[in-house]
């Protein structure tokens, strides 16, 4: 794209520039306001595309704000007759529809995860407005992570997924499991309404910590989260989730009008009990499922790297694969066990992963992979490699 602000005239940085210059004004007005107008079309054709095939028709702003009536969160009253309380909701709300592609996909995604979250938390007598924290926080992504270190559906920090019966090291991370991930979050939850006694301040908690809010509430002297003063993202996180569930609650109010097979289906898998006598491959589970490493990958977000840990293990696989999995599965093991024992390489004098690597014509990233090797631990001679037979699909 031309930037005509950035040209200079002494010296055309393109032909466009050129014309322009050689042109005279009248040439100039009328060149910029037709490549304007081109680029104008440019952009607005794919934004045209995208309404007319996910069924978005942009309402307007203004009139969108008219759908801001009485609003309840958890059965709470929201104080909305406070003009300082409304215009925190209108601007969460319009900041909300100010990204239609990313409401379209919190509703593609909505059917594949909310009825989860939903079931879960009714289970457990907590109010259903709990399940539009999940989209505020991650947009139901199980793997988006923070800068700080927060993963998954819930944004669980490490520390307060395991206290709260996550599992989290170097193999299983189950802030990316929704079904656990969603059993951390209902015990918070719990824990935080036993302490706190309003949800408004649990959302509030679940944001910025226990600790932190209990210290403002002494600080400030009040226990209404709509007149504390707190970090700005926690300030700004309630309304989210109310925004969150004005849309999801009535789309068409704002415009978007999906058809039944445009969500996103819900989860389909068998549930399967995989027993591992030593740290195996995924891709054999992959292999006895009948399936791929990848489809393995994304019914169980949880799983972390190439490999999993010795022990026994619930996963999900495809719909109609847990029938003789267990079976096929000891058979690829003990085939394994013994390739593996076959090609056992010992790491000779000069040698280094890259030169291996080279001799054995395998990307030094594989060969990382094979050996579960961490590159800042160096090897040494007479070290045990596996080099497995290998070609491309």
């Amino acid at each position: 794209m031309v930037n005509f602000d950035r040209i200079d005239n002494k010296r055309p940085r393109c032909r466009a520039a050129a014309i322009i210059q050689s042109g005279g004004e009248l040439k100039r007005s009328v060149f910029t306001g037709c490549v304007l107008i081109i680029f104008a079309l440019a952009a607005l054709m794919p934004a045209a595309g995208m309404a007319e095939s996910q069924g978005v028709a942009a309402p307007s702003l203004i009139n969108a704000l008219d759908t801001i009536g009485p609003l309840r969160f958890c059965d709470e009253s929201v104080p909305l007759a406070d003009a300082e309380v409304r215009e925190r909701m209108e601007k969460e709300l319009l900041l909300s529809l100010g990204d239609p592609p990313q409401v379209v996909l919190w509703l593609k995604r909505s059917k594949r995860y909310l009825p989860i979250i939903a079931t879960m938390l009714r289970d457990h007598g907590l109010p259903d407005d709990l399940k539009y924290i999940a989209v505020a926080e991650s947009a139901l992504r199980p793997h988006v992570g923070s800068p700080k270190g927060a993963i998954g559906f819930w944004q669980f920090m490490p520390q307060t997924g395991r206290n709260h019966g996550l599992t989290i090291n170097e193999h299983i991370d189950e802030r990316r499991n929704i079904y656990a991930s969603t059993r951390a979050a209902i015990r918070y939850f719990s824990a935080l309404y036993a302490e706190f006694k309003k949800w408004s301040l649990v959302a509030a908690a679940f944001n910025m910590g226990e600790e932190g809010l209990k210290a403002e509430i002494i600080a400030q002297s009040t226990a209404d989260y709509y007149r504390l003063y707190l970090p700005l993202e926690t300030q700004r996180f309630l309304f989210r989730i109310l925004a969150v569930k004005l849309i999801l609650g009535d789309p068409g109010a704002y415009g978007y009008h999906l058809k039944e097979d445009k969500y996103y289906p819900p989860l389909k898998f068998d549930q399967v009990s995989i027993d591992c006598f030593r740290e195996t491959p995924i891709l054999l589970v992959a292999q006895a499922a009948q399936s791929d490493f990848k489809r393995i990958k994304t019914l169980n977000p949880e799983l972390r790297g190439h490999y999993l840990a010795p022990g026994k293990h619930r996963l999900r696989v495809p719909p109609g694969a847990g029938k003789g999995i267990n079976k096929r599965f000891r058979e690829l093991a003990k085939k394994f066990a013994k390739l593996r024992k076959e090609r056992i390489y010992i790491v000779q004098p000069g040698d280094n992963l890259s030169t291996i690597a080279a001799k054995f014509n395998v990307p030094l990233a594989v060969l990382i992979i094979w050996n579960r090797l961490d590159l800042t631990s160096p090897i040494h001679p007479g070290d045990r490699l596996v080099i497995y037979p290998h070609r491309l699909p």
